[in-house]
């Protein structure tokens, strides 16, 4: 069978991206060839379009594209999971399962971690080839655009995981973009009393409130600490989610943390970005500061929100272009007047 794919060529190539024909042979017992509907263009996309690095090693060509859901039209002869016709949302994160970190629990940190999409061909093209192990049914209720979003719902879980909120604490979010809003509906259903949202954009605090963000603050215009403790009524806010990726952020998630407040540093940031650290804050406040990679064991639960309809992505999604538009695709997902960019083949 024969579909094209935009074909990542590297960062210094032109083009960037060329569209080329695809071939796929017979499939293997554990595949599933994938007909791909809605592929989301994620922050790692835009970092690999530039020439950073992704959550693993990218070796063009490779089609890009790990936030994918699609049609299922071929399994392979002991796939049990899924049937043709079933619509499935695909985890792209996959792991050895035999370096320290995974047999520890931690596979997040699999020391030979890959993915669809990164270093395998992934979701910017008509079809995808997909181990039937990273296949997840979902609701034909829910859109294809809507569970493309489940491979972002999925790490954002873990980010909340990481929080611990408990049923009454503030919780701050910087950064309106995707994981953003999905952190403030998270944050609101793990039980936070009243979740801020911290977005100098005015289009994405107006999202952030329509999604039930309790208060939005324009942090450009606005004295950001101050805000918090007057919203929260206390000295800062019990937990602060940073979703932006750049130090002058995390440092103000860091000011805005109250007494004995947990800090998770969420975002991907450049692989020189540094921090300076403000030892003494951390020691007198008793902050925990955390990080979050991917999504270990969370994908499952994205797809059971979305079954559920219990977060909605849908308004989040600002922009759709062809598989043959993905630099302008890609380039309108790094601007400010987008919040989620869809690409459907």
């Amino acid at each position: 069978m024969r579909a094209e794919g935009a074909f990542f060529l590297g960062a210094e190539a032109d083009p960037v991206f060329e569209v080329r024909e695809m071939e796929f042979g017979e499939i293997g017992p554990h595949e599933v060839l994938v007909e791909v509907r809605a592929c989301g263009v994620c922050g790692t996309d835009v970092h690999i379009y530039h020439g950073e690095k992704g959550s693993a090693d990218v070796t063009p060509p490779v089609v890009l594209g790990h936030e994918f859901s699609g049609r299922v039209v071929e399994v392979g002869s002991e796939v049990e999971v899924v049937a043709p016709g079933d619509h499935v949302t695909l985890d792209p994160n996959m792991y050895c399962g035999r370096c320290r970190p995974c047999r520890m629990g931690r596979k997040q940190c699999c020391e030979h971690l890959f993915a669809l999409g990164v270093n395998v061909n992934g979701g910017f093209a008509e079809y995808a080839l997909c181990p039937d192990t990273q296949c997840y049914p979902v609701s034909k209720d829910v859109g294809f655009e809507a569970a493309a979003m489940a491979e972002p719902l999925a790490c954002a879980i873990h980010g909340i995981d990481q929080a611990n909120i408990r049923e009454g604490e503030n919780v701050l979010v910087i950064g309106g973009g995707t994981l953003g809003q999905m952190m403030c509906q998270l944050a609101q259903a793990a039980g936070a009393s009243t979740v801020i949202l911290s977005e100098p954009v005015k289009l994405r605090r107006e999202v952030g409130l329509a999604l039930g963000a309790d208060a939005v603050i324009d942090p450009i215009h606005e004295d950001l600490v101050a805000e918090v403790a007057e919203i929260c009524g206390a000295p800062g806010a019990d937990v602060v989610i940073e979703c932006v990726g750049n130090p002058r952020v995390a440092r103000q998630a860091i000011d805005a943390a109250g007494p004995c407040g947990r800090v998770v540093l969420f975002s991907v940031p450049a692989v020189d970005a540094t921090l300076e650290l403000p030892l003494f804050d951390v020691y007198a406040k008793e902050l925990t500061i955390a990080g979050s990679r991917i999504n270990p064991d969370t994908h499952q639960r994205a797809v059971n929100l979305l079954d559920a309809g219990l977060v909605d992505v849908t308004k989040l999604i600002t922009h759709r272009f062809g598989i043959d538009e993905l630099e302008q695709a890609i380039l309108t997902q790094q601007g400010s007047d987008s919040i989620k960019v869809i690409v459907t083949p």
